[in-house]
């Protein structure tokens, strides 16, 4: 039994001076801050039968980080943003508006490619609130926009030089798989949800009656410390339920900064032997 214990005790000093031999694993957290601007095709039945079309503006914040518990392979993606759009009918004498919230979280298992090229795919899970104004109409001039879906996610990236200028090319789908979203029935006035008519509201999303894709595609120009990022995200929603029937499409170029940042202890030192892992470079 002694014998038996010395080993144990062998073993966990020899694998405890390991671990401080091994060099520290540093995962720098990468930032983005862009604004989009392009244009809008908005349809909402419940408001109109028409389609308004008009532009599109978004603030966009993206956070991306190698996952502690496997860095090499798991990177986590967070972003939150708000969406405007101000669309006009086809005669020009009306005006819709929408504004949109929308957080997501998610994870993706990467594999790294020979070219420096990576490729990775997971899933994650997004909630979006909002609503579209038509002040055309009297009785009813708005409609509420929530859902709360599952998604699949994933990315391609390749880092590459131009010149001598370094930079990362970048393209990430988003698809909703299922989920919950809101909806009332065709011509139920929201005052009528207030007096309590709750029912019918939440319904089960799937590809029959809630498709969703976002195509985001970034060019990362690595000038220094901060990288300029510019691309082009594009957005579909459509929705058809209760007889009524959505249709969002949004197409703008996007333009901001990107940083990688890393947070250390100010109690200890710096080790210069140890691992950067980034979750997109």
């Amino acid at each position: 039994m002694t014998r038996l214990l010395l080993s144990i005790l062998c073993v966990m000093l020899s694998a405890m001076a390991f671990a401080q031999d091994e060099p520290a694993t540093l995962r720098p957290v990468t930032s983005s801050y862009t604004y989009e601007i392009g244009g809008a095709t908005l349809a909402n039945t419940y408001l109109t039968p028409l389609k308004y079309k008009g532009w599109d503006m978004t603030l966009n914040y993206e956070r991306m980080q190698a996952m502690k518990f496997n860095p090499e392979k798991w990177v986590m993606r967070l972003t939150a943003g708000i969406d405007l759009n101000r669309t006009d009918n086809p005669a020009k004498n009306a005006t819709m508006w929408r504004l949109v919230a929308d957080f997501s979280w998610g994870m993706t298992y990467r594999f790294k490619l020979p070219h420096n090229i990576t490729l990775a795919g997971g899933g994650s899970t997004s909630l979006d609130l909002g609503c579209v104004y038509n002040a055309r109409n009297g009785n009813n001039p708005v409609a509420v926009e929530a859902a709360w879906t599952v998604n699949l996610t994933g990315y391609a990236s390749w880092n590459v030089k131009i010149g001598r200028l370094p930079v990362t090319l970048r393209y990430q789908p988003t698809i909703p798989l299922t989920g919950v979203f809101f909806s009332p029935d065709y011509g139920e006035l929201f005052y009528e949800i207030y007096l309590g008519n709750h029912s019918g509201l939440a319904h089960c999303a799937w590809w029959g009656n809630y498709f969703r894709m976002e195509n985001f595609v970034t060019a990362d120009l690595h000038l220094g410390a901060t990288s300029l990022r510019v691309g082009f995200r594009n957005n579909i929603l459509s929705t058809s339920i209760n007889d009524i029937t959505t249709r969002t499409i949004t197409y703008s170029a996007v333009i901001g900064v990107t940083t990688e940042w890393i947070s250390l202890n100010p109690s200890r030192k710096a080790d210069n032997s140890a691992r950067i892992i980034s979750a997109l470079y």
